[in-house]
């Protein structure tokens, strides 16, 4: 450790010190000699790290280590030379202890250092000074340090008050002073402390982890967790490590495997997460060069590069760090089960509350048992001598309500083996598993533990490869594996009726009959090809092809499952990609799905898909727009693709807006209808169009007129804007509501006959909200400023930039051009990363390049964008030439690296 501290040097740069007369100038001449002697610790300590970027403990012991001394040092110069007392009394003689982390010897590098100064009475004005002489020093070194000085009669008080000092006294350890004042409370803690309280004790911590879990989201798959505090993470490790030491009194996890409570295997995974967890906040601090605990997105990069992962396999480094986070995460929550049951039996814990008392459970058949109100084998002998108990534990779980005992997690565990090739092939087995799906109401609750156990994956191996996968992008809040569970409980809860009034078009769907056995595989299925170099839908479907005929689907079914899963983001990427108002769009879709069985199925499997993603990314928004593509698409169907046309559509559009409007007269009905031009009709909502007829009456030249209100059916803020048409208009609005921060997600422009511009958009906010009242007079007052020319949208734009957290998403830009998706359109796509004012740069180069643009339609996938825009030359004609097509290319790709400089990214 002399590389760490040099004792010798540092003790020889401090002999000088006590020749000095001045307490102040004793201070900094001893600040000085640590400072120099801490920063090279440091720098010792940060180049072995690097060096070798996984040794945690080496690095969480040296940080410790090295705090130990400058304590020290900072308690000899401040007992020897600042306030020496040759002849202490028994009051004068104190400890200095090291309590909560720090009293455990793990600090990561920028870790507070809890302090406990112990005197045996009340404190003297001695002890009081090299207190305070101690801690100017320390402070002078800039290490947080918390402190209290106490007697052993203060720290038992206080401890049986109050929980988290209990616990940090039960972490302390000496560093300086007087070792049996030490000892005396260590004895008194055990003795009138300790020993009488265990129960109340890990009640408290329990209670304490839940809420701890709560305030973090409540789920281990949190895209940004929290190191320390998250569930899975460090404190969950380290509430096993108190619980275990407060009952059994030990100072070294290990001894929880000689006692019986963990198995070899599950200690090793209690040190590897431990190992894991450490290493992650160490790298974490020193990046950050502060206490930093969050994994935020930014940070997860840098801690994989200094952890050494690399891109492979068609995934990146970061990808592959934060699976490896999400497997430690699971298995400390596997270890929580198995200490706190080891404890219920042990008649420490109570057992689960009254669950079931008042309510009859089934009966539990051989050979299993209930067991502290689980459920748990009971011949192991009989269970393991037919493998298909491997399933079957799991299908009796569900019968009865019960959940399944550690001791039953562990032979499961231990015996995966037997999950083999010829299990996988048994129909009996494909039967038992098509029953945990369709049976029982509660499918979710079984993937999840026979995920956590690696069940599923040995009996399903090409799920394996997506357990705990993360996928680096905003849009996703969980791993795949746990999305696949997510999608799979919210279909449950369709079928269970908890969803009529929120998704009626589901609920009716499935209430009219669907083959359930292709729905619950395809959605199992659908994400199985992720995490490789091709396409997820296409490679999955070549696996749904293997994996469905093996889990008992009949041919028939098995193609449907494989069209499900190569398909199954055509209807999401028609509804938020395309303007399901042309009839173009029906028309294709309705040919790709070519019946109605399938139309309604995809619907199920993409209302379920998109529920699955997160808590917030389903809105009224998509809820409309498929709803409203899958009746059009419905209809298409039934009555032939021929009636789906722009003529059938603009006569019910103006005969709708006719019986809208039933007190105008008809000459001035005939002359609005004959303003317009058909697109108009076909693109725009009845309600719409009334509100623009109201608004472009008597509109006088240079005038603007804006109209704002909520659009409760599509969670938007509807924004209706005329004036008289000028070149870029488009542009210009987009520029306004980029400036108020708005997300645009749909948007529609029309030029009338007669020269006026009809733009509608549709908003929301931040949250994916319509906008509060409140805040429309500052969003009508910023558009009709951009509009009358009195602000630069471009200078204004200046400094809004990316989030320092979300720099690290990286989206190649692609740019397509569609000719075949709409009659009378070409629909140029442009997928690429979000940022502020990026529809404004696209559109200012299509202004630039005099490209009319009728319509947008925009789809946001966290830090993806995919602006999709419909568009005709300057003589009203596609843009068909490959030439104008690449130049065009080459303006929007510059808008986009424009937009790219200006957030910063």
């Amino acid at each position: 450790m002399a590389e760490i501290f040099d004792a010798a040097t540092t003790l020889a740069a401090l002999s000088d010190v006590h020749r000095l007369d001045d307490p102040m100038a004793i201070r900094q001449a001893t600040v000085a000699a640590l400072s120099q002697a801490q920063a090279k610790g440091r720098a010792a300590i940060r180049a072995g790290f690097q060096a070798d970027p996984t040794r945690a403990r080496r690095v969480t012991h040296s940080y410790a280590h090295l705090t130990d001394r400058l304590v020290q040092c900072a308690w000899l110069i401040a007992t020897r030379v600042l306030h020496p007392c040759p002849i202490p009394t028994d009051g004068e003689h104190f400890a200095v202890i090291g309590v909560g982390g720090y009293g455990r010897g793990e600090m990561a590098p920028h870790s507070d250092v809890d302090l406990l100064f112990l005197t045996p009475y009340k404190v003297t004005p001695m002890v009081e000074s090299v207190v305070e002489s101690m801690l100017y020093i320390l402070w002078d070194l800039k290490l947080k340090v918390g402190h209290s000085t106490r007697t052993v009669k203060d720290c038992l008080r206080l401890g049986a008050e109050d929980y988290t000092i209990r616990t940090s006294l039960l972490e302390r350890r000496l560093i300086c002073g007087e070792a049996a004042l030490a000892d005396t409370l260590d004895a008194r803690l055990w003795e009138d402390l300790f020993l009488k309280t265990v129960p109340d004790f890990i009640d408290a911590k329990l209670q304490e982890r839940f809420e701890r879990h709560r305030k973090q989201g409540g789920q281990r798959y949190i895209l940004e967790p929290n190191v320390k505090e998250a569930k899975g993470g460090l404190r969950d490790l380290q509430a096993l490590y108190w619980i275990a030491k407060y009952r059994y009194r030990v100072d070294d996890p290990a001894v929880l495997q000689t006692m019986g409570v963990f198995t070899e295997d599950e200690f090793k995974a209690f040190e590897s997460a431990e190992r894991f967890l450490w290493c992650v906040r160490c790298h974490l601090h020193l990046i950050a060069g502060r206490a930093a605990d969050m994994l935020t997105f930014d940070a997860q990069v840098d801690v994989a590069a200094a952890m050494g992962y690399r891109d492979h396999a068609g995934r990146r480094a970061v990808e592959h760090f934060m699976q490896d986070y999400f497997r430690h995460a699971t298995r400390v929550g596997e270890l929580t089960r198995i200490l706190l049951v080891a404890l219920e039996a042990d008649n420490i814990k109570q057992e689960p509350g009254l669950m079931g008392f008042f309510k009859r459970r089934r009966r539990v058949k051989s050979p299993y048992a209930e067991r502290q109100g689980r459920l748990d084998v009971d011949d192991e002998a009989a269970f393991l001598g037919t493998p298909l108990n491997m399933l079957g534990i799991f299908e009796e779980a569900l019968r009865t309500g019960l959940l399944l005992h550690p001791h039953a997690m562990r032979l499961i565990g231990a015996n995966r083996h037997l999950i083999d090739r010829d299990l996988r092939e048994d129909p009996e087995a494909a039967r038992l598993f098509l029953g945990l799906l369709l049976k029982h109401g509660n499918p979710e609750r079984a993937l999840r533990r026979m995920n956590e156990l690696d069940i599923l994956g040995a009996f399903i191996p090409e799920f394996a490869p997506i357990v705990a996968m993360m996928q680096f992008n905003m849009y996703h809040s969980y791993t795949v594996d746990e999305h696949t569970i997510q999608v799979i409980s919210h279909l449950a809860q369709i079928e269970r009726g908890e969803k009529v009034e929120t998704l009626p078009l589901c609920s009716d769907i499935l209430a009219k009959g669907v083959n359930r056995r292709v729905l619950y595989i395809a959605l199992l299925l659908h994400d199985i090809g992720k995490g490789r170099t091709e396409e997820h839908s296409v490679l999955g479907a070549r696996i749904a092809r293997v994996v469905a005929p093996r889990l008992g689907l009949k041919p028939k079914e098995v193609e449907t499952v494989e069209w499900l899963v190569r398909h199954h983001l055509l209807m999401s990427d028609m509804a938020q990609k395309r303007d399901i108002s042309d009839p173009r769009t029906i028309r294709d879709f309705a040919k790709a799905v070519k019946t109605r069985e399938r139309l309604d199925l995809l619907t199920v499997v993409t209302v379920c898909d998109i529920r699955g993603v997160g808590p917030n990314v389903w809105n009224n928004w998509k809820a409309q727009m498929l709803r409203a593509l899958h009746r059009a698409t419905a209809a298409a169907l039934e009555n032939g693709l021929e009636d789906v046309n722009r003529e059938t559509r603009e006569k019910k559009a103006k005969q709708l807006f006719r019986e809208m409007l039933p007190d105008w007269s008809e000459g001035a009905l005939r002359a609005e209808l004959g303003r317009h031009y058909g697109p108009y009709w076909q693109g725009l909502p009845t309600a719409a169009q009334v509100q623009f007829a109201k608004m472009l009456r008597d509109l006088p030249d240079g005038e603007v007129r804006v109209d704002l209100e909520a659009d409760e059916d599509r969670d938007a803020t509807r924004a209706l804007m005329t004036c008289h048409d000028h070149p870029g208009i488009f542009s210009r609005l987009a520029g306004a509501l980029s400036l108020v921060g708005a997300n645009i997600v749909d948007a529609r422009t029309y030029t009338s006959k007669d020269g006026f511009a009809t733009s509608a958009f549709w908003l929301q906010d931040a949250e994916g909200h319509p906008y509060e009242a409140s805040r429309l007079p500052r969003l009508r007052s910023m558009i009709e400023k951009i509009l009358r020319g009195e602000l630069a949208t471009r200078r204004e734009l200046e400094g809004k930039e990316i989030k320092k957290r979300e720099r690290r998403f990286t989206v190649p830009t692609n740019i397509s051009f569609d000719n075949e998706g709409s009659d009378i359109y070409t629909i140029i796509e442009v997928d690429t990363r979000d940022r502020p004012g990026l529809l404004y740069d696209l559109t200012q180069a299509f202004a630039q390049s005099n490209i009319y643009i009728s319509h947008a339609v925009i789809a946001t996938y966290g830090a993806q964008v995919v602006d999709s825009f419909y568009v005709k030359d300057l003589f009203g004609l596609k843009i068909m030439s490959k030439s104008k097509q690449e130049a065009l290319s080459e303006k929007l790709r510059g808008a986009v690296t424009r937009a790219a400089e200006r957030a910063g990214a």
